[in-house]
């Protein structure tokens, strides 16, 4: 009896015939199902830019070459403007202070204004630069101007 089982898998096997079962299969379909339990929502998607909601990938590619320009330690310290005719958005990046070096990266710390149409904000934080790489923004918050 063994022998003639083990005859009839291995005639299976070599004749292409083969026999699937998932025990997941059970539980899927080809078709969405919705319970009601979870509300299906889209979250709206985030800004691309750490110093402002309302930036666009463009106006973040923007920004980001006058943070490159304006942190540069090499570069002569003024502040760097930019703008996206396109949004209307603008703004400039003003390096605070020198360089120091963090956990093996160049880092500064900045001052960057933002210009929408509704209005002007201002942003303090600061980046750090690896050997090589991009500056990256570490820490940024809403500048609170001194009393």
């Amino acid at each position: 009896m063994l022998w003639s089982a083990v005859a009839v898998a291995a005639g299976l096997v070599v004749s292409g015939c083969s026999i699937s079962f998932s025990p997941m299969s059970l539980f899927s379909s080809d078709d969405d199902v919705v319970t009601g339990s979870i509300p299906a929502k889209n979250p709206a998607p985030k800004s691309p830019s750490p110093l402002s909601p309302e930036h666009s990938a463009e106006d973040w590619r923007r920004a980001q070459a006058a943070l490159a320009t304006a942190l540069d330690p090499q570069g002569n310290g003024a502040s760097v403007g930019w703008d996206n005719p396109e949004s209307k958005m603008k703004g400039s990046i003003s390096p605070v202070g020198g360089a120091y070096v963090k956990d093996d990266q160049v880092c500064r710390a900045f001052l960057a204004t933002n210009v929408t149409p509704g209005g002007q904000d201002w942003m303090q934080g600061s980046a750090c630069k690896p050997s090589g790489g991009e500056w990256l923004v570490r820490d940024v918050k809403p500048w609170k101007k001194p009393a």
